[in-house]
């Protein structure tokens, strides 16, 4: 139950919305299907200019609070289109635990504005020994936790080593090979791998980077999400499942003289309207995930400006493979058509017109994704955007080839929020010229996490936010041994390809593996890759300081009010 404010908000009125012209049918039921609001991304997503008059594609990272401009403390709200999942960051797996882990658990690196890697407890950038088996990362001095411990290596070692070996660790793929964690003094930690890993640093750059305080780990173990105490400009303070989750400054925070705010509430409010209403009406400060549709009005309103960046992730499709066991265990083969036999799952994703998504339903703000490889991103190639076109016709002729009778009915669980829901029901109309029964099955954000974790689905709609290095984007979600393999596909040439793009320190060798592992997933297909979605942001004019880059994570840590 969402709470309320003493102003509730009332929903907006919905005008006329933009549909994609054209005598097509099934753009007709897409249309039909979406007329009554936006949708927008389910969600766990280079600079621009930062003026209000941007264009409507133009990234909007936003700027730095300039200090003679901000006023000292208050409460920021942030209106957040879905609950995070536990706030551990071995565990999590949310886009929107990246929003609260920035204010509370700071990493060993960061990304900029321009999604390159940055020190943050770390000094600088890793050194890296010539075979690649060894990365030497120094650390900041006279650094405490929230719960006045010191940081130092053995917090970090122990940190890298939990996100290894903690039972349900979404870390441990994205941390490679590593063989073990020295600490040959406080501030200075040894990485040793038993191969080359490119994309370890990046790796550092998120969840896995963060440093966990060992007394709150020896305290809490498993249960670390419930009372979470890491190195940051705030400290956690409370939680309401489904409601509403509070930091609050911390002064023990090393550069705390930079922290403006004295506290931040995260209000869970799943429907986008709702979140707009309450942007509009002063109830909240900034709302996440906005819808594409209201994001041009939003841009209209003097009091009001809207960040919006290109994201590094996706959004799409997950089928259910051999995850019959649950996420972790061997992968057993599934006994469906659409499990044993890659050409039906080809012909759904030639029953789905993306061009039709993207214009029909977004505005024409998010773009068409076939691949788990962004075009702004520097590992991108002709192979990473090749893209398999809507063909109906061709979709029922695979279905014939694989025995299966039509209309085929499968079920898909997607988040039970009315602009996951639309989009469902476009997908809906959409497949069903290709032959495709599909059953809509809405079920509760945390709920979708864990039937995914589970194997309890057919197929699955939910994204990825995304990453700067390729891996973090693909090897978790299709490697065999990937943590979020939720499918359980389990294809050793994939495997292979992906392990020597991990290994090779060569970029242009990397770019042409992962231009073959997309050619690779596009024949198996356990993942439809769909569109690419903009990060939209509003924030009140009120506030300055909040920023959002291609990562997708809201940033509100050196905010304030405006005096």
């Amino acid at each position: 139950m969402l709470r309320r404010t003493a102003s509730r908000p009332i929903r907006p009125r919905r005008g006329s919305r933009h549909r994609l012209a054209g005598s097509v049918a099934v753009l007709a039921l897409v249309a039909a299907a979406t007329a009554c609001s936006p949708v927008e991304s389910s969600g766990d997503q280079t600079g621009g200019d930062s003026g209000d008059q941007a264009g409507a594609t133009q990234d909007v990272f936003g700027d730095k609070a300039d200090p003679a401009q901000v006023k000292p403390g208050g409460t920021l709200t942030v209106a957040l289109s879905a609950d995070p999942d536990k706030l551990d960051p071995s565990l999590s797996r949310s886009l929107y635990s990246r929003y609260v882990f920035h204010t509370m658990c700071e990493k060993l690196y960061d990304l900029g504005p321009d999604a390159k890697v940055v020190p943050q407890l770390a000094t600088a950038l890793p050194t890296i020994s010539a075979d690649g088996l060894s990365l030497t990362i120094p650390l900041r001095e006279g650094v405490k936790f929230a719960d006045g411990g010191t940081f130092d290596s053995a917090a970090v070692k122990g940190s890298i080593e939990r996100g290894l070996t903690i039972a349900g660790s979404g870390r441990k793929s994205e941390l490679g090979p590593i063989s073990s964690v020295e600490t040959p003094d406080p501030k200075t930690v040894v990485i040793k791998l038993t191969k080359p890993f490119a994309p370890l640093t990046a790796a550092l750059a998120d969840r896995a980077g963060m440093v966990l305080s060992p007394a709150a780990v020896s305290k809490l173990g498993a249960d670390f999400s419930t009372g979470p105490v890491c190195v940051g400009p705030f400290k956690f303070a409370s939680r309401v499942a489904q409601n509403s989750i509070k930091v609050v400054k911390d002064p023990l925070y090393y550069d705390a003289a930079k922290v403006q705010l004295d506290a931040i509430e995260y209000r869970i409010i799943t429907d986008s309207s709702i979140r707009s209403a309450n942007l509009r009406s002063g109830d909240a400060q900034i709302a996440d995930s906005l819808s594409t549709q209201d994001a041009p009005e939003l841009q209209k309103d003097g009091s009001l400006s809207v960040l919006q960046s290109q994201s590094l992730g996706y959004q799409g499709l997950t089928i259910n493979i051999g995850n019959a066991t649950g996420i972790g265990n061997p992968v057993k083969q599934l006994d469906t058509p659409i499990a044993k036999d890659p050409r039906v799952r080809q012909a759904l994703e030639a029953s789905i017109d993306r061009e039709a998504l993207v214009k029909s339903i977004f505005n024409g703000l998010n773009t068409v994704a076939c691949s788990p490889i962004s075009p702004k991103s520097e590992f991108t190639s002709d192979a990473a955007q090749t893209c398999p076109g809507h063909d109906p016709a061709k979709a029922k002729e695979l279905l014939g080839q694989a025995g299966v009778s039509t209309p085929y009915k499968v079920s898909m669980i997607t988040s039970n929020n009315p602009d996951s829901l639309r989009l469902a029901q476009a997908l809906q109309a959409m497949v069903k010229e290709g032959g495709f029964d599909l059953v809509i099955k809405p079920v509760e954000y945390a709920s979708l996490l864990d039937q995914q974790d589970r194997g309890d689905f057919e197929l699955l709609q939910l994204g990825w936010s995304g990453r700067v290095d390729p891996d973090a984007n693909i090897f978790n979600f299709v490697g065999s041994k990937g943590s979020q393999n939720v499918a359980g596909y389990n294809n050793p040439e994939v495997d292979q390809l992906l392990t020597d793009a991990r290994q090779s320190k060569d970029q242009a060798e990397r770019i042409e593996l992962y231009g073959q592992v997309v050619g690779k997933l596009q024949q198996d297909d356990p993942l439809i890759y769909l569109y690419r979605q903009r990060n939209l942001t509003g924030v009140s004019k009120k506030v300055l300081g909040v920023q959002t880059y291609p990562d997708g994570v809201i940033r509100t840590a050196f905010a304030g009010f405006a005096k």
